[in-house]
């Protein structure tokens, strides 16, 4: 049944629309749920969580992110190495090759200033992360209510 004279079908494009609003996410993107946790440093702060659990690698840390939210946030690899290579360069991890003869697997560890950086983190994206949650409460609420 449409309300104020609105298929079902405007009424969702509206509410996906009014989600990525609320969480900040540029109307023209097309995935408000994930290309937002792109946009608000949620890898960044993944990133860091993971090294802070000690060493680990490129692929490994893209395997636990997918891992972790069980595919819906897949990051490849031409994210995930320049991710990588921008928090070295910020002095926020270090890499060191686990062969450094044949450059194979680069294992990053946090730095003093990466572990402030993933407090701040901490901090700073919850809200966001929140305001996604909410929106997926609503829908499922709208939808299997």
């Amino acid at each position: 049944m449409a309300r104020a004279g609105k298929t079902k079908h405007e009424r969702s494009r509206e509410a996906a629309r009014q989600a990525a609003a609320h969480a900040g996410v540029a109307p023209a993107a097309r995935d408000p749920f994930t290309g937002g946790l792109r946009r608000r440093d949620v890898l960044p702060l993944l990133v860091l969580h993971f090294i802070t659990q000690g060493p680990s690698y490129g692929n490994q840390l893209m395997e636990q992110i997918a891992d972790m939210t069980e595919g819906v946030l897949s990051v490849n690899p031409n994210t995930m190495y320049p991710l990588l290579r921008q928090l070295e360069e910020r002095g926020l991890i270090e890499g060191k090759w686990e062969h450094p003869e044949r450059r194979t697997r680069r294992y990053y560890s946090v730095t003093g200033a990466g572990k402030e950086e993933y407090r701040r983190l901490v901090d700073e994206v919850r809200p966001f992360l929140d305001s996604v949650q909410s929106s997926i409460d609503e829908i499922v609420r709208e939808v299997y209510g």
